[in-house]
């Protein structure tokens, strides 16, 4: 059991009365997702509705195009491949229901030039350890924060929703006042079934400044373990794990059969989203002395697709969407990542070691990792001359979370040494009691820039406010 979930469920809340939402009360979506070269995929929802049309216009050109045949079998969820987008341009686009209901929205697509400015953010952690929409307190205030940033795309790096976190009423703050939950059925148990867990994502979409970002900034998907249940393995949950994935995809516009992708955003930028849930081995003392069925975590297919796909890749910066972070370690929580503490490689730790040691044997540079999962934010550089492994060249890691959950301090003891990881900067101060309200702010979202060879990327407070800043 992870920290973030002992210490949510053991909070004193008291039951109230549902906001109970029927049909009526769903409010009608739209997003767009995985932009990348000329085309992009729109996904939108009209409960009751079973057809769609989408119109998009942007520099002289456009389509009108029909969607996915939508019904119970699709969550009511229709799907459309939006193809020959210019480069470079804000495309605008309508929705238009069959009953006559409209909706508008934007998203950037990437440029066709070297040197042309790239800025894009990433975070995750969404309605965890109790803290779900509370419209008295301004609900998912992080959202209308990156929608004001106005980045070309959105990383959401895992834990959408909190699936296995059931949220009460009602829960008294510090300061003696009320944090108010908004409640539908769904949410108020552990999801189980496909009706479950697609409540999950809807319950989301009832917060105003959520469904204006996801008309205005287009986003790139991948899950953690809080989609499905905490520090789940596919051996021991498949069950929950099949419901989860079919929720996950009908609620995320993800093109491609598997969700680990890479996104090609123009020549300066490719992303390659990690899925570190999907093929792991069971969750284990992580101390086995050599590379076997047990050390998992990418698994084969999906480490030799990223190594080809890192030494194919021309482009400028290579940012590696990997929801978990590396060297962050705590027992106590669960040995879920790679790390494992002092020594090493040892366990799942075969797999990154194999991994960087091919990026420095085929000197593929300009590797950054992004991350969120651990509910803070942190900027950590690995340097070979600090680890106990030494093959591999120096890189940064940058980790940028919770955007509306509990907020924690950094981990107890020292971070994994395997690889040289030092703590450049932490974003909560030390002894910090855990799970912060996102009342009090300390919800934390990362942005990227890039213009040619030069990167910076800089780490923001819920408000927008910067904290931390690196030229790469």
């Amino acid at each position: 059991m992870k920290r973030r979930t002992f210490l949510g469920s053991s909070l004193a809340l008291a039951l109230a009365p549902l906001v109970r939402a029927d049909e009526t009360d769903w409010p009608a979506w739209s997003a767009v997702g995985d932009v990348s070269q000329d085309q992009a995929l729109l996904i939108a929802q009209k409960r009751g509705c079973s057809h769609m049309q989408v119109s998009w216009r942007a520099a002289g050109s456009g389509q009108t195009l029909s969607g996915t045949l939508a019904g119970p079998e699709t969550g009511w969820i229709s799907r459309v491949a939006l193809r020959a987008l210019p480069p470079g341009q804000t495309v605008e686009y309508e929705v238009r229901f069959a009953d006559h209901q409209r909706l508008q929205g934007s998203f950037r697509t990437p440029p066709s030039r070297s040197g042309q400015p790239i800025r894009f953010c990433w975070s995750g952690d969404v309605c965890g350890q109790g803290w779900g929409i509370d419209p008295a307190r301004g609900g998912m205030l992080s959202f209308a924060s990156v929608t004001r940033a106005q980045p070309d795309f959105f990383l959401h790096s895992g834990d959408s929703v909190y699936a296995d976190g059931p949220l009460k009423a009602e829960v008294r703050l510090a300061d003696g006042s009320l944090w108010r939950n908004r409640l539908i059925p769904e949410k108020l148990k552990a999801a189980v079934t496909l009706d479950d867990y697609r409540g999950q994502h809807r319950y989301n979409l009832l917060d105003p400044h959520y469904r204006k970002f996801l008309s205005r900034v287009s986003v790139v998907a991948q899950w953690d373990d809080h989609e499905v249940l905490d520090n789940w393995d596919q051996a021991h949950h498949a069950s929950q794990a099949g419901p989860a994935r079919q929720a996950f995809l009908e609620y995320w516009p993800v093109r491609g059969q598997t969700i680990y992708r890479k996104i090609s955003y123009g020549p300066d930028l490719d992303l390659f989203v990690l899925d570190l849930r999907s093929y792991r081995a069971p969750n284990s003392h992580n101390q086995q002395a050599h590379p076997g069925a047990e050390t998992v975590l990418l698994g084969r297919q999906q480490l030799n697709w990223l190594k080809q796909e890192l030494a194919k890749s021309r482009a400028s910066w290579k940012f590696i969407g990997a929801e978990m972070p590396i060297a962050t370690y705590n027992p106590r929580w669960g040995l879920d990542n790679w790390a494992n503490g002092p020594g090493g490689p040892l366990g799942r730790e075969w797999e990154l070691a194999e991994l960087l040691a091919f990026l420095k044997q085929k000197r593929i540079g300009n590797v950054v990792w992004l991350s969120a999962d651990v509910h803070y934010a942190a900027a950590v550089h690995y340097a070979p001359e600090r680890g106990v492994f030494q093959d591999f060249s120096p890189f940064w890691e940058f980790i940028a979370g919770p955007m509306h959950a509990g907020t924690f301090p950094s981990q107890e003891g020292p971070l994994d040494p395997t690889f040289g990881a030092q703590m450049v900067f932490d974003s909560v101060t030390p002894g910090l009691k855990p799970n912060r309200p996102p009342s009090e702010g300390l919800q934390f979202f990362g942005t990227v820039h890039i213009q040619g060879p030069k990167c910076r990327v800089s780490l923001h407070r819920q408000d927008g406010t910067q904290i931390f800043s690196q030229q790469l």
